[in-house]
Formats: structure tokens, C-alpha cells, sequence
């Protein structure tokens, strides 16, 4: 292996080779495409976790128990491509790398084997860096260790690329006090979505911009499809055990509808550990734990309610997904208000709420993830996403594809 300085370069042994940056602290890592004259062509151009696909390059999330990394085929560059610059930036808004220096580490894209390593010296007031790079020079592909920090986050190395940043539009909600050190919205890049259609949001709840990763300190959270909420408040873990309520009522009067809620666990690897149902109410030692079956949907508050306990769950279990489903073959399209809200459950406290505002005629949605950060810290993500799975069973890979 070899250990590379800021400005070291060596030839590429493979085609296909993987930048993987890892932190004391959870990073976001990402690839720009560049054309000779250092600019991306497009937004296309710039792969991140919201935009994992490019021509030749891919981003590769490490679902938080792994360093995130960015994969380069060089044999599937496109023509004019000349450079990828491998980019990282604290998770945290507004944290700096001084004190948490990054390592980057090359390796062969097939077998995972270390090529070269660099840890960028001397960082300071740097809220981003541009970690590496592959290049094109002489018609051969080659490395070079950067280490080019800067202080005004990804959203300048973005612009110095070519790249449009876009400030999220402040969502409209009732006023409410600031956080005193409130950091702006994310600029970094989510790839453009159309609108989440409108639902009104009860009192004293908020929701965040689309891509926006928010916690709790504002109080509880409204969640639209793919928004993300980090269960910590004060910049601490906020609580160990919680409970996920999930509710829904016949679209039409006189019917009963017989939903089924489960929670699906997987490891880092998105390999399926263990699935909690109707039909096995304890998994992870008991650390999930499922309150029975409900048949009818009928009355107000939750139908079925799975309770998490965060501190005892396995480190080998790093992501959960937590899934309805009409066993008795009764369509999404006749249920009404279906939705899942996450509860403290030591002061019954409802901090995180998602409302399905549309459906489609399947028998399975996945409502939300939780998953744990590289940090040790959990985060929600509102789904909504219909599949045609009568079973929980049926359930295992659509929620692995979705961690």
C-alpha cells in the first residue's frame, strides 16, 4: 500500500477502483464529472447520495456503519470526461475538519484491495475538501492525492465545478422560535423532485425542505415522502426506547380492512436478519417487539404499534424497515388516513409523524426506515412506496433495496 502526500500521484492498476473516505464523524462524500476545462457538463454530473448514478461513476453509501465512497469504472467514462474529484464534507452543518482529519482510501473496485491512502495534513476552518481525484493523462487513468479544503462547505466546491446550488425554499408553517444556532438549510445539492402534494400539518410541527436532514430541537416533525429526521436533540441522543405507531381506516364506511405492520431488520450489508409480524411478536432478543394483530382498523389512535428499544438493539443490526401489508388482499386504494408516527416511549411524546397522502392499488407500502448513522445516531425516512407483497416475507427485498 502506499501512502500518498498532497500532490503524489500513481497509475491506476485496475480499471475499476473505489475512493472510500472515512472520519471520526459521519461524511458526506461525493464525485463530480469534469471536462478538460475542469466544469461538470450538467447537474448529472455531480453524484451524491440523493443522485447515486452516473456514467461511470456511482456513489456508494456505507449505511452509516461504513465509510460512504465513490466508485470509478473508468472503461465506462464517457468521451470528454477527463477528471472525477472525490469530495467530502462533514454531515454535520457547519462542522469543521479540524481535529477529525479524513482518510482516503483507494482501492481495487473488484476485490476491495488497498492501492493507496491519504489523510489530508494540517485542517483547520475547512467545511469541505477535495479529498482525490482520477484523471486522464496520456491516454492512461491515474490518481492523485488533493487534499484542497474549503470554508464555505460542498456548495462552493459545487460552484467552482460548475455545479447549480439551489437554496430550499423556506417551508411555509406556522412561526415558531429559532434554534439559537440553527444551521441553514442544506444546500447540498438534492437532486431536483417534483413537490410532495400539500397535507395539512397539525399544530407545532414542522417540515423539513426536501433532502434537508433536520433533529428534533424544534419539537415534533412532520415528515413528507423521503424527508429524513436524525433522532437527537441538544446535539445528544435524545432517547433509547421508542415506540412506531402505525394507524389506518377504511376508505369506506361498513368495510373492515385487515392491515398487518412489521418491521423488517437488516444488517449493514442489507442482509435480512430478522422480521417482527402478527406471527412472531419479539426479534433481536426482544429488543423489537410487536403489540398483535388488529383486524378491522376500526376506532381512533394507532392499529398497531411496534415498540423499539435503540439501546438494546445488536450492532449487527444496522437498518429497519417498517412495512404494512392487506394479507387479505384488500387494496391501498380502499384504505383512508393510513399513517406512522414515531413515539417516545418513556414520556408517550409523538415526535416524528408520516402521512400517506396518496395511494396506489398494491397490498404492501413501505411507510419509513430507521437507520443507524456511523456515529451511533438513528435516522427516520418517511417512504410511502407501494409494492404488490400480501406477506412481510414478501416485504424482505423491496426493504433492502430501500435501505
Amino acid at each position: 500500500m502506499t501512502a500518498m502526500t498532497p500532490g503524489s500521484n500513481l497509475p491506476l492498476p485496475t480499471t475499476r477502483v473505489t475512493v472510500d473516505v472515512a472520519a471520526p464523524v459521519r461524511l458526506d462524500v461525493s464525485g463530480l464529472l469534469l471536462t478538460a476545462d475542469g466544469k461538470v457538463r450538467s447537474d448529472d454530473d455531480f453524484i451524491f447520495y440523493n443522485q447515486p448514478q452516473g456514467p461511470g461513476v456511482t456513489h456508494r453509501s456505507g449505511g452509516g456503519t461504513a465509510p460512504d465512497a465513490i466508485v470509478v469504472d473508468t472503461a465506462a467514462v464517457p468521451p470528454g470526461i477527463e477528471k472525477i474529484v472525490v469530495t467530502a464534507s462533514p454531515d454535520a452543518a457547519g462542522q469543521t475538519f479540524q481535529g477529525i482529519e479524513p482518510t482516503a482510501t483507494l482501492r481495487n473496485g473488484d476485490d476491495g484491495s488497498v492501492i493507496a491512502s491519504f489523510t489530508p495534513p494540517q485542517l483547520g476552518t475547512e467545511t469541505a475538501l477535495v479529498v482525490m481525484e482520477i484523471y486522464l493523462r496520456g491516454g492512461a487513468w491515474k490518481a492523485r492525492a488533493v487534499g484542497q479544503g474549503y470554508a464555505n462547505g460542498l456548495a462552493g466546491i459545487a460552484t467552482d465545478f460548475g455545479v447549480s446550488v439551489e437554496e430550499p425554499a423556506a417551508p411555509a408553517a406556522a412561526p415558531a422560535p429559532p434554534m439559537p444556532s440553527a444551521p441553514p438549510a442544506d444546500p447540498r445539492l438534492t437532486a431536483p423532485s417534483p413537490a410532495a402534494p400539500a397535507a395539512p400539518a397539525p399544530p407545532a410541527a414542522s417540515a423539513p425542505a426536501a433532502g434537508q436532514k433536520i433533529n428534533l430541537d424544534k419539537g415534533r416533525v412532520n415528515l413528507q415522502k423521503n424527508q429524513t429526521v436524525s433522532l437527537v436533540k441538544g446535539g445528544r441522543p435524545l432517547l433509547s426506547q421508542v415506540k412506531m405507531g402505525l394507524g389506518w381506516e377504511p376508505a369506506f364506511r361498513g368495510k373492515d380492512i385487515d392491515l398487518d405492520a412489521s418491521v423488517i431488520a437488516y444488517g449493514p450489508q442489507r442482509n435480512h436478519l430478522d422480521s417482527c409480524y402478527f406471527g412472531k411478536l419479539s426479534i433481536l432478543n426482544g429488543a423489537v417487539k410487536h403489540s398483535g394483530d388488529n383486524l378491522t382498523g376500526e376506532g381512533a389512535g394507532d392499529d398497531e404499534v411496534i415498540v423499539v428499544d435503540l439501546g438494546r438493539i445488536p450492532a449487527e443490526a444496522t437498518g429497519l424497515v417498517f412495512t404494512v401489508n392487506s394479507f387479505s388482499g384488500q387494496k391501498f386504494t380502499e384504505v383512508a388516513k393510513a399513517y406512522c408516527r414515531l413515539i417516545d416511549a418513556a414520556t408517550g411524546e409523538e415526535l416524528v409523524r408520516f402521512d400517506l397522502t396518496g395511494a396506489e392499488p398494491q397490498t404492501g407500502v413501505m411507510m419509513a426506515k430507521l437507520i443507524k448513522q456511523f456515529s451511533g445516531e438513528w435516522e427516520m425516512t418517511a417512504l410511502g412506496s407501494f409494492v404488490k407483497s400480501r406477506t412481510a416475507r414478501g416485504m424482505v427485498k423491496p426493504g433492502a433495496e430501500a435501505l
